[in-house]
């Protein structure tokens, strides 16, 4: 009985962890976006504001699903940006909005994969550096 029990638990456990894998990208959506001028860059920047829940998670360990986004030029390095939407319909190609891309800097190599991931990381929000995206991972990890 006790076994059955254990084993229940397990399911379940795995079952919340995907579906809070699942509502992470949903809570980081959670943010408005507001088009201001730059003068340093001289054109309109996207200015995040962040709903209370994602303030939240600054400085906390999270997971995020998605696809790396092939950047040739850093491939094979310890940088890559995560979309949530595969590369066809992400941010950059016209599909999505700001939210649904995260920098990932991870603790050591990963090789680029054209195959769905999970990443652990340190969530660090992003909102008054236009340079960079607005969620980025610190010390990230592939989850197995």
């Amino acid at each position: 009985m006790l076994k059955k029990l254990f084993i229940l638990f397990l399911v379940l456990s795995t079952f919340q962890a995907i579906a809070q894998n699942d509502n992470m990208w949903k809570t980081l959506a959670k943010v408005e976006i507001e088009k201001r001028f730059d003068e340093t860059l001289n054109f309109e920047v996207d200015f995040p504001t962040f709903s209370e829940e994602v303030k939240k998670l600054d400085g906390k360990t999270i997971e995020l699903q998605g696809w790396m986004i092939p950047l040739e030029e850093l491939q094979g390095e310890t940088y890559f940006v995560l979309s949530s939407l595969p590369f066809a319909n992400c941010f950059f190609c016209g599909g999505a909005g700001p939210e649904t891309v995260a920098e990932v800097f991870s603790k050591e190599k990963i090789k680029y994969t054209e195959k769905r991931i999970t990443v652990r990381g340190k969530l660090e929000i992003n909102s008054d550096d236009p340079m960079k995206l607005m969620y980025i991972l610190q010390d990230a990890e592939i989850v197995d």
